[in-house]
Formats: C-alpha cells, structure tokens, sequence
C-alpha cells in the first residue's frame, strides 16, 4: 500500500489550528482513514472503546482536494489505507513543518509544498522496518524530514470494521436542535459538573433542549427553548405551558414527540472540547430508540451561509440508560 499527497495553505492550516487541537481534547489516539476521495480522522470507533466501548466517538471527514494538492493512495483494499497515531506528535509534526514552511523563499521563489507518505524504515536500534508519517519540508534556509510513528496499517478486515462502524455513525437523529450560544451552554455544563456525574438530555419536536442533574440531595437542570430545528417537528401543546419543565419533557417523550437519554457529564465535556475546530452553527439530537446523544458541527462556505459539504465533523456519546421514544 502507498500513501503520499502535498497539503494546500488552506488543508494543513484547518489541521493546525482547528481539528488537532480539537481532537486531542478528546482522546490522545485516533485513527487516519484514507480513501480515494477523502481523508478522515476517526476517534474511537474500533477497539475496546470502541462503538459498544466507554467514551465518545469523534469524526472529521474532509474531501481530499480541501487538504491536498496532490494526492495518491493505493492498496489492494479498493485504494484504502488507515491506521492509528498518537494525535499529539501528529499536530506537532505538523507545527514545525509550518515553521520551516514559513521561512521566506529566495525572491521569485515559491514555498515548496509540504509532502507527507506512508514510508517503512528501519530506525537504529531495530532488527526490522516500521511505518512511519514522514513530512518534508523545504525553507529558505534548511529542510526538514519528520518521522512520525503510526501503528502498522490495518488488514483488510479491520478496515472493513473500520468502514462498517462509520456507516453506523453516519445515521442521523430524526429531531436536530441548534444550540446558538455555545458559551452559554458551556457555562451551564461548568455548573452541572460540579454536582454530579449523570446528564440527563431531552429534544423535543419543538426545538427544546433540556439539561438535568439529579442527586439524592439536589436536582438541577436549564432549558433552551424555541431553538432551530432539523428534521421532524411538532407544535408543543398549549396546556404544556403551565407546567414544569421536566414534566413538560416527561409528557412530550410520552407522546413520541421527544427522546431522553442520560450521559456521562464526562463525556459531554469532552465533546465540548470540539468547539475548538470553531464551527459555524452546532446542532444536537438522540438517534433513534434513544442509541446515542449525536453532536454535529457545521461549517460554511467563507463568506456565505451556505453549507461546506466539504467538510464532516460530529461527535456521538454512548447513553448509559437505553432512552425512552
């Protein structure tokens, strides 16, 4: 199997400074899945924690033009390639080829492209060869190759495991509801932790989003109301007005109108941690029969409001309750 490609300016920057950092909050190993159209980063789909495992699952898929200039990715697996690194050398990897990349050209000089492949090397030390990341870098006044140690590529069945559980991840809550003040929702989160581990989350058909921890001694929740919803729809009932808003959660789930899960205040705070690949607009639903909480993160084409199909980005968090629908 082969792998080699040279970033764009616009591919290794969206690497460095939004969904490494963002990734790397939420787990230390990911997954890199090429494929004849795209390069993806996958946290915690195979393994122990894997989809039935402990711990959110975590996906940035990107159309490989977005990223790379040149690209080539050959296997005997319908030309895919994949296998794990530790997401900390990769962003510091990639960091310093930024640094070299940046150094000033001779004057009518362009910067030579950054290139990484898929390279088997024998390292000082070892009786045999073992993959690596390599980057090359060239400035105006050095070059620098980077080896970044990778787990040995995965079998073809793995790969199909690997496939297999993306497809999974990529089915859709039938409700999403947008949450527009991410700080707010941050904040709330910060509150809620400090009382206990279980989260218990609720979207309605009506665009509420409910938020609840329960103790022996003490419940606390908040709701966001009236937010924007994708998907299926209802009208909340006007006697629901009148009454709290946890029994309002409790009769709309009761009429198939809302889904509730409980998550671990951990897990959620993780997922958090995605903001940092700063989407435009992020959206939370419960797949159906109450499977997962499912955060999914948009972006925009610059300058517009129309949506970036170039990029994918959402986060699933396994429920410790198997819902209510």
């Amino acid at each position: 199997m082969k792998f080699k490609a040279s970033f764009t300016d616009d591919g290794i920057s969206l690497l460095d400074k939004r969904f490494l950092p963002a990734i790397d909050k939420v787990g230390r190993v990911c997954h890199v899945y090429l494929t004849p159209t795209h390069a993806m980063l996958l946290h915690n789909l195979l393994g122990s924690t894997g989809p039935d495992g402990d711990g959110p699952q975590c996906v940035a898929q990107f159309a490989k033009d977005l990223l790379f200039r040149e690209y080539n990715v050959s296997s005997r697996d319908g030309n895919r390639v994949a296998f794990s690194v530790d997401v900390a050398l990769l962003h510091r990897a990639i960091r310093s080829a930024l640094a070299v990349h940046a150094q000033s050209p001779a004057a009518g000089d362009a910067p030579a492209a950054i290139q990484v492949k898929l390279v088997n090397k024998q390292t000082p030390g070892s009786r045999s060869a073992a993959p690596f990341l390599t980057f090359e870098t060239k400035g105006a006044r050095s070059a620098v190759v980077q080896d970044v140690p990778i787990s040995k590529p995965l079998s073809r069945s793995d790969v199909a495991r690997l496939q297999d559980a993306l497809d999974a991840a990529q089915e859709l809550p039938e409700t999403l509801v947008q949450v527009p003040d991410l700080q707010q929702l941050q904040n709330l989160v910060d509150r809620l932790k400090n009382i206990g581990d279980l989260l218990s989350v609720t979207v309605t058909q009506y665009g509420d989003l409910h938020l609840q921890v329960s103790t022996s001694l003490v419940t606390l929740g908040s709701e966001f109301k009236r937010l924007r919803i994708l998907g299926a729809r209802a009208n909340a009932p006007v006697v629901d007005q009148n009454v709290s808003a946890t029994i309002r959660m409790e009769m709309a789930v009761e009429r198939g109108e809302a889904l509730s899960v409980q998550v671990s205040m951990k897990h959620l705070v993780k997922s958090l941690q995605c903001h940092l690949a700063k989407p435009d607009c992020t959206f939370y639903g419960i797949a159906p029969n109450g499977a997962c909480l499912t955060v999914i993160f948009q972006y925009f084409i610059p300058g517009t409001r129309l949506t970036d199909k170039s990029i994918s980005f959402y986060c699933r968090l396994p429920v410790l309750d198997p819902g209510t629908s």
